[in-house]
């Protein structure tokens, strides 16, 4: 599962939605040539299936992180069992609802592998473990199913990968420089061979909920680009007789980028792999993925 969070399906709008303004041609090409806006509808194409998605689950308001996340990898309503969206970080009631049950847990106890495959440095390991940092509520489910945090030893060595994808901003902005650095296409080429090691894998880029909430148009435009050479590598990479890979996100965002705040949007799910259209077949909201993973997976 590939997960990027704040990205919705917008309008056909260049002036507000990086989708409509710029040219991204693997994105495309999973969606027969069509730009990811609210108008695509559901598409088949050669290796894909794109399914606008529904975030809001009969919830009024703005849809936000720490819900999304929650009903992304529990497959609850969280927000109608907690009666509101909420977010960015998981209160007591979400957290509950995720010590109670989540995929990542689920795999675990039917001894199958699982991952979280992004690296976090040494200061955000502190501030989780000494409790003055909460972690997001796809990081909590994976603590709670006794899963590892990866960190810069892991990155180092190769077997995790960069929030940013390429690994750059570990050298840029943390100032370490023993971490490989991978052009986008290779990141997603990486990012297919780490999966490998597990039964499921889970990689979050949490950056477009970042440029979303700034506001910056080209920022924008440059952080999807690279995403669109992340999946061409993963395309390049994946075989797709190994299972699937699943694109979502919790909530819209970036796709107006004028007002910096969450959408009420639909987000794109894109399934890629042989069996993705028996698996897209009815899903239409963000608790949809788990019960479908778990009859693929653990069944």
């Amino acid at each position: 599962m590939i997960f990027i969070d704040g990205v919705g399906l917008g309008d056909d709008n260049p002036e507000t939605n990086p989708f409509s303004a710029a040219h991204f041609p693997t994105l495309t090409k999973i969606t027969n040539g069509k730009k990811w806006l609210n108008s695509t509808g559901k598409i088949v194409s050669d290796r894909a299936v794109f399914i606008p998605t529904d975030p809001r689950l009969n919830v009024a308001g703005r849809p936000q992180s720490a819900t999304g996340q929650a009903v992304i990898i529990t497959g609850k309503n969280v927000p109608l069992h907690i009666g509101r969206h909420y977010g960015p970080k998981p209160n007591v009631e979400i957290r509950a609802l995720l010590d109670e049950d989540n995929f990542f847990t689920q795999v675990v106890k039917h001894n199958k592998r699982a991952a979280l495959l992004e690296a976090y440095p040494d200061q955000w390991h502190r501030g989780i473990n000494s409790g003055k940092s909460l972690p997001s509520s796809y990081q909590y489910a994976a603590r709670s199913a006794g899963l590892p945090f990866f960190d810069h030893d892991t990155l180092k060595d190769g077997n995790a990968l960069s929030g940013d994808w390429t690994g750059e901003g570990w050298r840029t902005q943390l100032g370490f420089d023993d971490i490989p650095v991978f052009a986008p296409l290779e990141a997603g080429e990486q990012l297919v061979k780490l999966s490998r090691n597990y039964d499921f894998a889970f990689m979050s880029h949490w950056l477009t909920d970042v440029i979303g909430h700034k506001g910056d148009l080209t920022e924008a435009i440059a952080l999807l680009s690279i995403f669109d050479k992340v999946i061409e590598g993963v395309l390049k990479e994946w075989h797709d007789d190994e299972g699937l890979v699943i694109v979502t996100s919790d909530h819209g965002n970036i796709e107006e980028i004028t007002h910096r705040r969450h959408t009420e949007n639909d987000v794109p799910t894109v399934i890629i792999g042989n069996g993705a259209e028996a698996f897209a077949k009815g899903l239409s909201s963000l608790q949809d993925y788990v019960p479908r993973m778990a009859k693929l997976l653990l069944d």
